[in-house]
């Protein structure tokens, strides 16, 4: 999801050249200045030097030495260290002293791979009191290396890209928001030096992620992966992908046959566009999935009163790279999350008497495009008075160059951890904290051998045991349905829950902090604290409830199910003490209905009038559901089911 282009062509032309043998000794980006080393393992460091050179490298006081193999590959570890620092670590040749490497500003405390797709990728700048906790994010023992985005199809011993960096008021803005909120709770809570290594790319499906060997172990994957094994970077069609995503990126920042100026005059001949409601997502308009440039226009007549003053105009939450236009003028270029606030002043001496014209020019996204939020967060002010926007606009999507068609390498099987997990394998980790699942949820009982499977594919190749994985559980999402019904959302929740079974994994529940109408939901805040929880019981041996009540078991009793459940902490109750929501009841006919719910302990009495001989219940299952059980620690029940029925 960022700015940036993926894959420049010198980058692949220089791949395409012969690669030399190692003149000098090197180390993979992976290491870096102010790193951070765990603790209380052997540390392993690796790179390349001449072919049979001894490698001598130095840890404060402490040495440990290798051999380079035939290739020029070393590997070394050294002993155990406690956390602290800093350190520096130098490493030679053995005989060769003009060839040295010096990295500084070491520490040894705990370190923690954060990987997954966007809701794991989006950053500090872009999520809840984004300005405030920038501004107070003065932790030097945090550090996050962020791993470029690649997709080099095969497998790969470098990143692309990345650099260790302490964590600042400048650089925590580009930080994994839930990764930066878990690492400063451990750093807290633990009174450790937290490392961050960060491999995230939005949009992605879990078998990105895994490897080819594991990915073939399953008739759910095999094919798929077999058929992607002739990409390669010196195929014609990923050269031209990389040079179209050049021109992508290139329409979306800069508008195509003078549109800026002509689209936004006051005076352009809109009669031929589409009349559209907004706000509203436009793929909810039959659009379909469509990527593009998409234009907005909207004449407004403005009372006497906002004449010869400086008015606002808030646009909501539209979609991240749109540019803004009053009459004819360049208002705003809000460049990914550029503009936290979408709100935005115009001088007085644009605001004509009568009749004036909004223009808006949007980067249609991976399906998004359009001002998604509720109606009275779009209108526009002179501070006295305020005028709704929402209602009839026109759209034209035809006005500028089409979007080239890119191949998204990201999306095939094994790529990124090829290219983005591979490379970092084996550096010494405490464990993984893991957010993904949006892209796997119309397959979601796929997801119930691909997620172990991924699980135990990283496990096998970091050699470190059964390492913690603790992941996030989708958050609600999408409208609120009237009536109980099918969510493919709720399977893969389900699927999620059912990874519980593979040992050393913690799951954290986020039912109650999402939003309907924004898929990456701005709370990182309690998705970072709640992660905390699961690793602070989990990792760390705390004394403390970690995760909201789950389901345990069930009888039937007469007209109604009773249900027993766990991590209730000292009892259950719900938010603001309201009547519980959530459940739903069925017969043999799976017919389900909302259902009434008491709270006796800890275990819930489920019931309807409209089911006589109950067999199944189901909680909190849909993509958004209004539910609100909750444990002494007020956090949520997890969403589950009694029943098997697809």
């Amino acid at each position: 999801m960022r700015s940036r282009v993926q894959i420049l062509l010198p980058f692949i032309l220089l791949f395409l050249l012969p690669v030399s043998s190692h003149a000098q000794i090197t180390l993979p980006k992976v290491f870096g200045d102010s790193m951070v080393l765990q603790r209380s393992i052997k540390i392993p460091v690796w790179g390349n030097s001449r072919p049979g050179a001894v490698v001598v490298a130095k840890l404060g006081n402490v040495q440990a030495t290798a051999k380079a193999d035939q290739q020029g590959k070393w590997q070394l570890t050294f002993p155990v260290f406690k956390e602290g620092g800093p350190y520096v670590l130098e490493i030679v040749e053995s005989g060769k002293p003009g060839s040295k490497i010096k990295l500084k500003g070491i520490l040894i405390g705990d370190v923690w791979l954060a990987s997954g797709q966007s809701n794991m990728e989006w950053q500090v700048q872009q999520a809840k009191d984004a300005e405030k906790e920038m501004a107070n994010a003065n932790y030097p023992k945090i550090r996050f290396l962020v791993v470029e985005h690649s997709k080099l199809v095969k497998p790969q011993t470098d990143i692309l890209a990345g650099k260790w960096k302490v964590c600042d008021a400048v650089n925590v803005k580009d930080f994994s928001a839930v990764a930066y909120y878990f690492a400063r709770k451990i750093h807290h809570d633990q009174k450790v030096p937290v490392g961050i290594i960060q491999s995230t790319w939005g949009g992605t499906p879990i078998e990105a992620w895994t490897s080819r060997e594991m990915l073939l172990t399953s008739p759910i994957t095999k094919a798929k992966t077999l058929s992607a094994d002739t990409l390669t970077v010196d195929r014609e069609d990923f050269v031209q992908d990389s040079l179209n995503g050049i021109r992508f990126w290139d329409i979306v920042y800069n508008p195509q046959n003078n549109a800026d100026k002509i689209v936004s005059a006051t005076e352009y001949n809109d009669a031929d566009w589409t009349t559209i409601d907004m706000p509203k997502v436009l793929k909810d308009f039959g659009i379909g999935y469509y990527e593009g440039m998409v234009w907005l226009r909207k004449k407004i007549t403005l009372p006497a009163s906002f004449h010869q003053k400086d008015i606002t105009i808030s646009l909501g939450h539209p979609e991240m790279n749109y540019s803004l236009y009053f009459n004819g003028q360049e208002i705003c270029k809000n460049v990914w999350y550029g503009n936290p606030t979408h709100s935005y002043t115009i001088p007085a001496s644009l605001v004509q008497r009568g009749e004036n014209t909004i223009a808006v020019r949007i980067a249609m996204l991976w399906g998004g495009g359009g001002l998604n939020q509720p109606a009275e967060d779009i209108y526009i002010t002179d501070g006295a008075s305020t005028i709704s926007l929402a209602g009839k606009w026109l759209y034209n999507k035809d006005v500028e160059t089409a979007l080239p068609k890119m191949l998204n390498y990201q999306y095939y099987p094994a790529v990124l951890f090829n290219t983005m997990i591979n490379p970092v394998i084996p550096y010494g980790i405490k464990g993984f904290i893991w957010y993904q699942g949006e892209a796997n949820a119309g397959a979601a009982y796929d997801y119930r051998k691909l997620f172990p499977m991924l699980i135990a594919d990283w496990r096998k190749r970091w050699q470190q045991g059964n390492l913690p994985f603790l992941y996030v559980q989708l958050a609600n999402y999408m409208k609120t349905k009237p009536l109980p019904s099918e969510s493919e959302w709720a399977e893969l929740r389900e699927a999620q829950t059912l990874t519980l079974s593979q040992p050393n994994t913690g799951m954290a529940c986020t039912i109650d902090i999402g939003e309907g109408n924004d898929i990456h939901p701005k709370n990182k805040q309690e998705v970072g604290r709640r992660l905390a929880l699961i690793a602070n019981k989990m990792v760390y041996k705390q004394e403390c409830i970690a995760s909201g009540p789950s389901f345990k078991s069930f009888r039937e009793n007469g007209s109604r199910i009773r249900i027993s459940f766990a991590n209730t902490g000292s009892g259950l109750s719900t938010k603001e003490g309201k009547e519980v929501t959530g459940f739903a009841i069925a017969g043999k006919d799976k017919q389900f209905y909302w259902a009434k719910a008491i709270i006796e302990g800890n275990e819930v009495v489920v019931y309807s009038d409209k089911v006589t001989e109950p067999v199944a219940v189901r909680y909190a299952w849909a993509d958004n559901p209004e539910c609100n059980l909750v444990n002494s620690e007020g956090l949520p029940a997890i969403p589950f089911r009694t029943d098997e029925w697809r």
